[in-house]
């Protein structure tokens, strides 16, 4: 597939997805890392002032008894409160990016709580005045060393830690002047989270500095390698669209200067950057922990179905060569996550053989009106068919297609990585040559053995419906809708429910 038509760059984009995903995630992890040691090494500095003031009384011996008052010995107790310091910051989000992490008074409000956390039994033995006092002078001493560690490591990835090196490089679309507006900006200064590596430009004819045209959009993004990009200035409902669908495509960090979002889909989230407003617009879908929780839950779900199926395996197995000559296996190359070709393991059902290109060739026969067959479309005159009575289909391969058996060693794809219990069903190769830009969010996720679609109808609905019920599960995904599919999918497969008479 040649990569300049518009599959090849839709595809192009998704490809890139995954290594902009894994950058995200591995950003967010060593932020999350440096700022919690950060944090404990500042409480444990402080610590050991409060330490040297009130024991050693290096200020002094009024001073050391005045400490000695309001801050007892046990009230910093070392291990209990840096967890309760820990659960303090991250409840009232501490740990988020952006300006967030630096913000004085939420920065307050994780200590109050962290302060608030070994006191409370403290009230009871001492009395409430007492533990007033601490809890004040805790509270105040823990925030300040907080606010001085905060800005002191955002001035050290200024000057010491070529924090451009490791910034996400940021490519801005829109008209020429408010992309340079933008780019100047404080918001995107050095040493903070974005690098800005150019802008595409909005106007009919392109400025000299940009890196193309707003037409050419998903090929500059493809080959410039952005991991963010910002919608600077007014762009048309059409042209707004257009730069979401590639940029959500590439998992790429979506940003606006502040405007009017009108955007079915798609979420906007207010967030600062150097004081000064951005709006992160993201798509709903599986993210980061998403990712890991669904996973885990395919490794358990697919191992613990394997061992549970193995005598079936075996029975089938041994159907499929006393039925017919050939290989118990069928082997068919299907499109995964982000176009990615992989194949997809069956039962074999039909004669040794028997292959894709004799089944085009009854597709087209059949188009002809050379044979008889049932099929569906996908609304757009870009049909793909089912066939009915094909005689190249074995005596055990009709049983096995009945009772949707013959998926069963889909589970091996799914321990691989390559699939997973729930999701769409992954399309042939010239299934996605069909495909119109919507249908692409479908490859956002593993395809599936079983999905919405299998459980709300299956041959009855029509092409278009099932693609519309395949991206409604990846809007709505949770770990409990996973599991009501695949309990619906039982009864589905036990009774044969939802195919067509």
């Amino acid at each position: 597939m040649r990569r300049d038509t518009p599959v090849g760059i839709r595809l192009g984009l998704q490809h890139r997805a995954a290594t902009n995903l894994q950058r995200h995630v591995f950003r967010a992890a060593r932020r999350f890392a440096v700022l919690v040691l950060a944090d404990l090494a500042s409480f444990g500095v402080m610590r050991l002032v409060v330490r040297a003031v009130r024991v050693q009384a290096i200020l002094g011996e009024q001073i050391a008894t005045d400490v000695h008052a309001a801050i007892p010995p046990g009230i910093l107790n070392g291990w209990q409160y840096a967890v309760a310091l820990f659960v303090g910051l991250l409840v009232t989000g501490n740990y988020a990016r952006a300006d967030r992490r630096r913000d004085a008074r939420r920065l307050f409000l994780g200590c109050a709580l962290a302060t608030a956390l070994p006191l409370w039994m403290t009230v009871w033995g001492r009395g409430l005045e007492p533990v007033l006092l601490q809890y004040g002078v805790t509270t105040v001493l823990v925030w300040l060393g907080l606010v001085a560690e905060r800005k002191t490591i955002d001035r050290i990835a200024v000057r010491v830690l070529a924090p451009w090196r490791d910034a996400a490089a940021t490519l801005f679309v829109g008209p020429a002047a408010e992309c340079r507006a933008a780019i100047e900006s404080r918001r995107f200064a050095p040493g903070g989270e974005y690098r800005p590596i150019g802008f595409v430009d909005a106007h009919l004819s392109p400025a000299g500095d940009a890196l193309g045209h707003i037409d050419d959009f998903p090929t500059v993004l493809q080959q410039s390698g952005a991991e963010a990009v910002v919608v600077c200035g007014h762009l048309q409902n059409g042209r707004f669209r257009e730069v979401v669908d590639a940029a959500l495509a590439a998992e790429c960090q979506l940003l606006s200067v502040p405007r009017t979002i009108e955007i079915a889909g798609v979420q906007p989230n207010l967030v600062w950057q150097q004081g000064q407003p951005l709006i992160v617009l993201t798509a709903p879908g599986l993210k980061g922990w998403q990712l890991l929780l669904k996973r885990v839950f395919d490794i358990v779900g697919s191992a613990l179905g394997l061992v549970v199926t193995a005598p079936l395996i075996a029975l089938i197995a041994g159907a499929i060569k006393l039925d017919s000559a050939g290989p118990v296996f069928f082997r068919q190359e299907r499109i995964g996550t982000g176009g990615r070709r992989f194949r997809v393991w069956k039962f074999r059902t039909m004669r040794d053989g028997a292959s894709d290109a004799a089944h085009r060739e009854l597709i087209r026969k059949m188009l002809n009106g050379q044979e008889a067959a049932a099929g569906h479309g996908n609304g757009d005159g870009k049909p793909v068919y089912k066939l009915v009575n094909d005689d190249r289909v074995t005596r055990v391969g009709r049983w096995l297609r009945r009772t949707s058996l013959d998926e069963i060693p889909q589970l091996y794809n799914v321990v691989r990585g390559e699939m997973s219990l729930v999701g769409p069903r992954p399309p042939l190769g010239y299934e996605l040559e069909a495909y119109d830009h919507w249908q692409f969010d479908r490859l956002k996720v593993l395809p599936g053995i079983t999905g919405l679609w299998q459980v709300s109808g299956r041959n009855l609905l029509t092409y278009r419906q099932m693609c519309e019920l395949d991206l409604e599960y990846v809007r709505r995904w949770s770990l409990w809708l996973d599991f009501k599919i695949l309990v619906k999918t039982i009864p589905a497969v036990v009774f044969n429910s939802g195919r067509a008479a």
